[in-house]
């Protein structure tokens, strides 16, 4: 096993990075920029590992976010994993998180061109509906849609996102306008037509008239019991304190350099303020995403409001509002 692929390697440098970018300007580039205290990390460059052994046409690249700061600044990197697409030395497309449908998806289809010949029909079906596979069961709710939540495409998509929303399901989309494989093989697949699509533990649900009835009948939390209890998780530790700051690590360590920046504001305030370690709970991590529909961390919360992340933070400090904020005075 210790026989290294030629197209995965590590960028510990600005210079050693554009070098990469440079060399492989022709065909696809996959940077991970990643921490090695994160374990999701971790997974995702086994993920890494396994797509580079799939296709050889495509540079992967792993790069320690804290460590390579100049590089993490230039792209805007606030949490990891991330991973950044380039063709041409130019960025085409980014994940945020650790999303392996979505970045399988995306180096399946950007990458395409540079591999061998096209395979038998019959292959290529059995290879769709193993992704379709995949894709339906990348998590225990799965929203196959026209957009995304944040942009839905389509009267249909919107309204079922707003039921989610309303009923506060937790749940990972996939935009099937992105992929024509994806959108004409999924019809096939669950011998369903049209769009939006709810999947729930790998099964079918159904559209939007199913979601509706569901709602009008009052089965729609039982559908999703899990989530619920999440939804009131969430709340309860949001509201644990009059201050809450969910971040990397707690008061004592921090784990991630955003983190620390916020605790020395924090601390700098001289306002009381609880903590939460996100690294140790996966379920919250992700759920609070959803919550407040805010993606990075570190998250601040005052009486159960976000007030948002370290950006904001250092803009309220910067404008001398931040110990009112703190307050709950506004």
């Amino acid at each position: 096993m210790s026989d290294k692929m030629a197209n995965l390697t590590e960028a510990t440098s600005l210079q050693q990075f554009e070098e990469l970018l440079k060399n492989n300007s022709k065909s696809l580039t996959v940077v991970h920029f990643h921490a090695p205290w994160a374990p999701q990390c971790s997974q995702m460059n086994d993920v890494m590992a396994e797509l580079a052994k799939e296709h050889k046409h495509t540079m992967f690249v792993k790069l320690e976010a804290e460590a390579v700061p100049e590089v993490s600044e230039k792209y805007e990197i606030t949490s990891v994993p991330t991973f950044l697409l380039f063709k041409g030395g130019e960025k085409i497309d980014r994940v945020d998180g650790a999303h392996a449908p979505e970045l399988t998806n995306k180096v399946q289809r950007l990458g395409s061109g540079g591999g061998g010949a096209a395979r038998a029909g019959d292959v290529r079906k059995e290879d769709l509906n193993e992704r379709l596979k995949r894709l339906i069961n990348a998590a225990p709710c799965m929203l196959f849609m026209k957009g995304s939540p944040q942009e839905p495409r389509c009267g249909f998509s919107r309204q079922i996102v707003q039921i989610l929303k309303d009923h506060n399901v937790q749940y990972s989309s996939f935009d099937i306008l992105s992929d024509e494989e994806v959108r004409q093989g999924l019809k096939t697949y669950s011998n369903w037509p049209t769009y939006p699509q709810v999947y729930v533990s790998g099964e079918l649900l159904g559209g939007l008239d199913i979601i509706k009835e569901l709602v009008e009948s009052g089965e729609l939390e039982n559908t999703f019991p899990k989530t619920v209890s999440l939804e009131n998780r969430l709340k309860s530790l949001i509201n644990k304190s009059p201050v809450m700051l969910f971040m990397k690590g707690n008061k004592e360590a921090a784990k991630c350099g955003f983190s620390r920046q916020i605790l020395e504001i924090m601390n700098s305030a001289g306002v009381e303020y609880e903590t939460f370690d996100i690294l140790g709970d996966e379920e919250v991590r992700q759920g609070l995403k959803t919550y407040s529909n805010w993606p990075t961390f570190p998250q601040l919360y005052v009486k159960g409001e976000l007030i948002g992340g370290l950006d904001i933070v250092k803009e309220l400090k910067e404008n001398g509002e931040l110990a009112s904020v703190l307050k709950g005075e506004n």
